[in-house]
């Protein structure tokens, strides 16, 4: 210990009375000048607190909530928890008092006499022994360092000025004249820092013991009360022993100042630490506990829709309610695992919404959130949000949507070739055309070619609205390029991309999800929103800087499409799924005992597979592709898509139920088509669809029957159409005509023999049998012929697949 002179320890200790003499002269100063002087200077004084003071502040850490209240994760900078004074252990508060201020109870925030008498204790010992400042004005001093928001507010927070003290003593009696004890003491042991970024008793009883600050015996408040001083020099886990002894001086002085017996300190101080940390909260996305994707989507929709900023989140102690549910999220984690493993090349992306409210529930990849460059199991980029590959024949959905609000009915019926050459668009300097993959029939109702999914038949059906214009604005409508440039629609409409039938753009997942569940809530679109609630650190509603209550509401428009065509949609897409439906593609995802509507799709080149299905409560789409190159997937989306898809909600199914759609409407199955009526030669086609309403339209196609041969027409006899739409008049090319052999001439016959004496008369000969008579030309059958079998058992049915031929639109993205 220095040794120090007589003379210098009585210089120290005069100026220590000079300035203890200042400071009450500084606080007396605007009283000496009378009332009114101290009436302008009241609020430094004894009036009004800073906002500082008025609020339990620092508050605690952001924290997320799932929709069932389950905490996902915190957003903190320094780790909070504000805990109300009967949350705490008497003994925490008693040892407290004992170490940093023994006068505590005696003062009213200021200790004159405690200062003088700690400074000529530590002038003496030629160190620090005991604190000068009180509890008060520690309290005042680390809430203007803890709250401050510049660096010029925290240097004026700790600047070794006589204004700064005279600043704190002022506020410390006004915290005195506001507060009861009880109150300043557990306010200052929510805002002390004890080390390991502990910042107020609660974590700090987290971080050391693993346990409430409520449950806190001696030794451990002891040991945390000396902590304050010096949390590093004293931290227990790199120098145990300095702990140790600076816990048995806490216990001491307890024992001094009568808070316990001698015996109890001497026992206490012979115990031992029993360190047993808990982890400290989740931090950020990369710890949520579920739906890290789903975090990530909250984290960024508060910055960059509400308007808050991650200082906000970190250091403003909001709870933050979302739309999360955890039940449905691990599940499809557990899902996309089943089918991909981390480490494969392609990701799985199961994303799910709820109709009607356009929650987000669940995001799951078969990756790690996590930022590690060289692991390729870890993705920090969501790749449910971002519109990447296409998603193929899930967008045929759209088309026939359209076809169906201009009136065309679920049983609208068209014959096409194979490949088909559309009339109306193009691909470069030629024709679009496509094919099919696999075998279908030529002739097609709506409903048929929409859960078989023919290529041929949906660019025909584009040919029959006249432009892409219609199933785009249908698209927009449902909410399918909410995360898409906001161009996009207007770009396809201006192409009159015929390629946009086959999903050909770019797709999110979660926008695909959200279109999709417009049909399920009956024609209200929603826009995906993750969080119903924002509350402040008060309990309140969060505000912005408006000053207004944060917009976490829904955003539905109810009607965006007509109920009918949804409601028609729902029951035709059933078929896609449900058993007995010959062809269709998307049996893998059928959950026994439930009404599931959905699409399959499979992009150009097959470097992604997509299936959107849904229940009238929970609407999910699946996407498999490589996110960082392209990749053949393999199969179509009735494989790995549908799978995905069965495997996340069978166990959800079956635990909550789900209720029926509602029934398909007539006037929309039916549309305003006529049936088309039946002709024998083109002449009479012409006038006969003329007459009816319609517009014909005189077509060659490659056919086996003689050049000139009528075919027929499309849609065909007996088939419906709008009317003014165009019928067309089939007539064959003969591209693939044989002309027959000519038939050989027969034998002469021989002639008979004579008839022999007394043979009998045989009378005249019979005359010879006509030819069977030839059918007389016409149209084929009204009606679709007989669907093709069900694929063979185990394998995926394709779903109609990729354009073929011109398939691919110039520009657009692979698929």
């Amino acid at each position: 210990m220095d040794r120090r002179s007589p003379a210098g320890t009585l210089m120290r200790l005069a100026a220590t009375i000079v300035v203890a003499g200042a400071l009450l002269a500084g606080l007396l100063l605007p009283w000496v000048g009378g009332p009114a002087v101290a009436a302008q200077q009241s609020t430094g004084l004894l009036g009004d607190l800073p906002t500082e003071f008025t609020v339990d502040t620092p508050p605690g850490n952001t924290v997320l909530l799932a929709a069932n209240g389950e905490p996902i994760t915190s957003f903190y900078e320094e780790n909070r928890a504000p805990v109300a004074s009967e949350a705490i252990a008497e003994v925490m508060k008693q040892a407290m008092v004992a170490i940093e201020d023994s006068r505590f109870y005696e003062h009213r925030g200021l200790d004159v006499q405690g200062t003088v008498r700690a400074l000529v204790t530590n002038i003496a010992a030629g160190g620090v022994q005991e604190g000068g400042s009180t509890l008060t004005q520690q309290l005042v001093k680390q809430t203007l360092l803890q709250t401050a928001d510049t660096p010029e507010e925290r240097f004026a927070a700790t600047e070794p000025t006589l204004g700064r003290k005279l600043r704190e003593a002022r506020l410390a009696l006004a915290l005195e004249d506001t507060y009861s004890k009880d109150e300043i003491l557990t306010r200052y042991l929510n805002i002390v820092y004890f080390g390991q970024n502990a910042y107020g008793i609660q974590p700090a009883s987290q971080a050391f013991f693993g346990i409430d600050a409520s449950a806190l015996s001696l030794p451990q408040a002891a040991l945390l009360a000396g902590l304050v001083q010096s949390p590093t020099y004293d931290d227990p886990f790199t120098d145990p022993e300095a702990a140790t002894a600076r816990r048995n001086e806490v216990l001491s002085r307890m024992a001094e100042q009568g808070m316990i017996g001698a015996a109890e300190a001497t026992a206490a101080q012979a115990a031992p630490l029993d360190l047993a940390p808990a982890p400290a909260p989740r931090r950020g996305c990369v710890q949520a506990s579920v739906g890290p994707f789903v975090c990530d989507f909250v984290q960024r929709y508060l910055i960059q829709e509400l308007g808050l900023t991650q200082e906000q989140l970190d250091n403003g102690g909001y709870v933050v309610q979302t739309t999360l549910d955890p039940e449905l999220q691990r599940a499809g984690d557990a899902a996309v695992l089943e089918t991909l493993a981390p480490d494969d090349s392609l990701a799985g992306m199961f994303t799910a919404v709820e109709p009607g409210t356009g929650h987000l529930l669940a995001m799951s990849v078969n990756r790690t959130f996590g930022y590690d460059r060289n692991d390729p199991t870890q993705e920090s980029f969501n790749l449910n949000v971002a519109p990447s590959q296409g998603s193929g024949s899930t967008y045929k959905v759209f088309v026939a949507a359209a076809a169906l609000a201009r009136g065309y009915s679920s049983y609208y019926t068209l014959t096409t070739s194979d490949p088909y050459v559309s009339r109306v668009y193009r691909d470069g300097s030629r024709p679009y055309d496509v094919e099919n993959a696999g075998t279908y029939r030529s002739t097609l109702d709506l409903t048929t070619a929409l859960y078989q999914s023919s290529n041929t038949y949906f660019l025909a059906l584009e040919d029959a609205l006249g432009s892409v214009e219609e199933p785009v604005r249908m698209a927009e409508a449902m909410g399918l390029f909410q995360f898409s440039p906001p161009e996009l629609p207007q770009q396809i409409i201006d192409e009159n991309r015929g390629s946009f039938t086959f999903g050909s753009e770019a797709t999110s997942p979660l926008a695909l999800a959200s279109a999709y569940s417009t049909f399920a809530a009956g024609g209200t679109q929603c826009d995906v929103v993750p969080v119903t609630a924002v509350l402040d650190s008060t309990g309140e509603p969060a505000v912005g800087a408006d000053g207004e209550p944060l917009a976490v509401g829904d955003r539905c428009t109810p009607e965006a499409i007509p109920p009918g065509v949804a409601n028609t949609m729902n029951q035709m897409l059933r078929k896609d799924v449900e058993p007995g439906n010959p062809g269709q593609t998307g049996s893998r995802a059928y959950v026994r005992g439930h009404q599931i509507a959905g699409k399959t799709g499979t992009s150009q080149d097959n470097y992604s597979v997509a299936f959107v299905g849904y229940t009238p409560e929970i609407t999910a789409s699946v996407m498999v592709l490589n996110p960082k190159r392209n990749e053949d997937v393999g199969g179509f989306g009735g494989g790995k898509g549908a799978t995905i898809w069965r495997d996340a909600m069978e166990p959800i199914l079956t635990a909550r139920g789900s209720s029926d759609f509602a029934p398909a409407d007539e006037t929309v199955m039916n549309g305003n088509t006529r049936p088309v009526p039946g002709c024998s030669s083109v002449r009479g086609c012409e006038r006969a669809l003329t007459d009816a309403g319609f517009e014909p339209r005189t077509v060659r196609v490659d056919s086996d029957e003689a050049p000139g041969t009528l075919l027929g027409t499309s849609p065909p006899r007996g088939g419906r159409a709008v009317p003014g739409q165009v019928v067309s008049i089939r007539v064959s090319n003969g591209s693939d005509y044989v002309e027959p052999a000519p038939e050989p001439e027969p034998p002469p016959a021989e002639p008979a023999p004579a008839p022999g004496p007394g043979a009998p008369d045989p009378g005249p000969a019979p005359a010879p049998e006509a030819p069977p008579a030839e059918p007389a030309p016409g149209p084929p059958p009204a009606g679709p012929e007989p669907a093709p079998g069900p694929p063979a058992p185990g394998a995926p049915a394709p779903e109609g697949g990729w354009p073929g031929g011109g398939g691919s639109w110039p520009g657009q993205p692979a698929g």
